[in-house]
């Protein structure tokens, strides 16, 4: 078991102020496989201390030096990718390819698309007599989620450091150990102490007593709309900048003239992929009623192909849920589907067959859905999928965004036209056409309650910059 008790803080590990301990749960078989400490508000400021006299200096490093620096991140992490994967699928139970080939990669991808973007973004221009200057906004405040845990660490960290903040991080307390190796890979690169520092810990001890900190200039926050709004409240009170990418309810609508097999099959492992724990997973599949029959013999096909299993195991297509509270709140939402009359197709309550331990789910999909049933409008975060019928392409359009989410959203259809027409009427931060993957260049969040601000990218790296006027900077 990895005893990582202490937290990074000044360039440092050092002991927690008040000693308390959390064990990490591998959810594959229930066992504790780390333990870590959890923190205070006594840590959180002084890793605020820290990051506050660390920009005075880091601030004022040039482009090149910052470069350099993300540069030997990369080549430090490439090193230790193998840790990231086998810790990775050991906390959060992602199956071992996919760690390898999209959890750990995404670290890769993020550092690779930042050094891009520093390399040729426009810190000052001139526009008319006035000099527009893009400068750091300063010490960030970054939350982040289980789910995909590294995707969301470095797309914060590494557009932070190009930008020249400084940073504390307070990873989810369910897999922190990710974070820790990534706090190891900084250190090793030669990252300046007080540049980045890491204190685990709950929301209600440590996320709150940083949301609220007057030394924190800019709170980054990726999990619940919930836990969003509690942020956004506590941090109010000092008119910091809130960025948040939080939850979603994805509709997925397949058009008349789309490939009814390829696109119900690509809607259902999308859906299951990561075990379902993606904010953005196409959940609802929207399909013309006189299809919904060929609809559901393709969905429940493939669902029932899917291999769930230990995540280290051979052939394993989905691992468990990350923990006891995520399965009993999806076990909760099946029953409450099959309760409100959704015809269940496969699937169901309890585990798998022959799954008697670890957090694991079957692979469920209902169909005969409706837009008002609990499993419609509520975030499931969990291998569940919804298929609801529409009669006609409005209709489908109108429910899709009968939604308080607006994350995401997937059209499919055997006309790219035909789907940039729907995408257009989708009230969404996110389109993905016949079956379009992650673009790491692309901005990434949400309209209404699934967040303010961006992520990955251009705009992403915008959200970490002030933007200051100085007028007379050129004369007429």
């Amino acid at each position: 078991m990895k005893q990582r008790l202490q937290f990074y803080i000044d360039g440092k590990w050092v002991d927690p102020v008040t000693p308390r301990t959390l064990d990490v749960i591998n959810p594959a078989n229930e066992e504790p496989v780390g333990r870590i400490s959890l923190g205070s508000k006594a840590d959180v400021d002084k890793a605020v201390a820290a990051a506050r006299r660390a920009f005075d200096t880091f601030s004022q490093t040039t482009r090149d030096e910052r470069l350099a620096l993300l540069q030997k991140i990369l080549e430090v992490y490439q090193r230790r990718y193998a840790e990231f994967v086998e810790t990775i699928s050991l906390e959060m139970g992602a199956p071992l390819g996919l760690s390898k080939a999209a959890q750990a990669a995404t670290g890769v991808a993020h550092l690779m698309q930042t050094m891009k973007i520093l390399k040729e973004f426009e810190f000052e221009h001139v526009k008319g007599t006035t000099g527009i200057v893009y400068e750091p906004v300063g010490v960030v405040g970054m939350i982040t989620p289980w789910n995909w845990p590294v995707n969301q660490i470095m797309c914060k960290v590494a557009p932070a450091l190009a930008a020249g903040c400084t940073m504390v991080l307070k990873p989810s307390e369910v897999a922190p150990l990710n974070a820790m190796l990534v706090a190891d890979v900084l250190h090793e690169a030669g990252v300046p102490a007080g540049v980045f520092n890491l204190v685990n810990g709950d929301g209600p001890s440590v996320g709150e007593a940083m949301s609220a900190h007057p030394g924190i200039d800019m709170m980054s926050f990726t999990g619940s709309t919930r836990a969003g709004v509690a942020v956004a409240k506590a941090a109010a009170d000092t008119v910091k900048r809130v960025a948040q990418e939080l939850g979603g309810k994805s509709a997925n609508i397949i058009l008349e003239d789309a490939d009814l097999k390829k696109a119900v099959t690509g809607g259902v492992i999308n859906c299951f992929t990561n075990s379902g724990q993606s904010c953005n997973a196409p959940t609802r599949m929207f399909v013309p009623r006189g299809k919904q029959n060929d609809a559901i013999a393709i969905a429940k096909a493939t669902a029932e192909a899917v291999k769930v299993g230990d995540p280290f195991g051979e052939g394993t297509t989905m691992g468990p849920v990350v923990s006891e509270t995520q399965f009993n709140k999806i076990q909760a939402l099946i029953k409450k589907g099959i309760d409100e009359g959704a015809t269940l197709v496969t699937g169901g309550l309890g585990r798998p067959e022959g799954l008697n331990r670890g957090y694991y789910v079957r692979p469920t999909v209902f169909a005969n859905v409706t837009n008002d049933m609990t499993i419609a409008r509520e975030e499931i975060f969990g291998p569940v999928l919804s298929i609801l019928p529409y009669d006609t392409e409005e209709e489908a359009i109108r429910q899709a965004n009968d939604t308080p989410y607006g994350l995401s959203g997937y059209v499919q259809s055997g006309s790219v036209e035909h789907a940039r027409k729907v995408a257009a009427r989708l009230r969404t931060g996110n389109v993905h056409l016949n079956g379009a993957g992650a673009d790491f260049g692309a901005p990434f969040g949400g309209y209404k309650q699934s967040g303010t601000g961006r992520e990955w990218g251009e705009h992403g790296f915008k959200e970490f910059l002030e933007v200051k006027a100085v007028l007379g900077y050129q004369v007429a």
